[in-house]
């Protein structure tokens, strides 16, 4: 069976320190594409995984930042709330979808969200 790439989330809370901050970030940016300020999102084979983690390890500072990564469902049932970073009209195109939208489920949120 041929190894194939996941879609995984990853992101970070680095405390303290704007250098290593801005040091994680372009780390990041040469692996995935930025999402949000600190939420990235990449497409991987895992063992580039383990080393875009590998790397990060030696960033930052296991006492004080949290960096998280996520793997991705294939679909995904995503909600959007305010601006978002990429326009609608603006596509990355993955096996045939749009992996910005991370699924084909994109939807307004419920109107159980909000609740007055």
């Amino acid at each position: 069976m041929a190894k194939s790439r996941r879609l995984y989330l990853i992101c970070y809370d680095i405390a303290e320190d704007p250098k290593r901050l801005r040091r994680v970030a372009r780390y990041l940016e040469k692996y995935a594409f930025r999402v949000q300020y600190s939420v990235f999102v990449g497409s991987f084979f895992d063992h580039s995984l383990e080393g875009v983690l590998r790397g990060l390890e030696e960033i930052i500072d296991p006492r004080k930042d949290d960096v998280r990564c996520y793997l991705l469902p294939k679909q995904a049932d995503v909600v959007l709330l305010g601006q978002q970073m990429f326009p609608d009209d603006i596509l990355l195109i993955r096996d045939g979808r749009n992996i910005l939208q991370l699924g084909a489920g994109t939807r307004q949120p419920p109107d159980a969200l909000f609740v007055t």
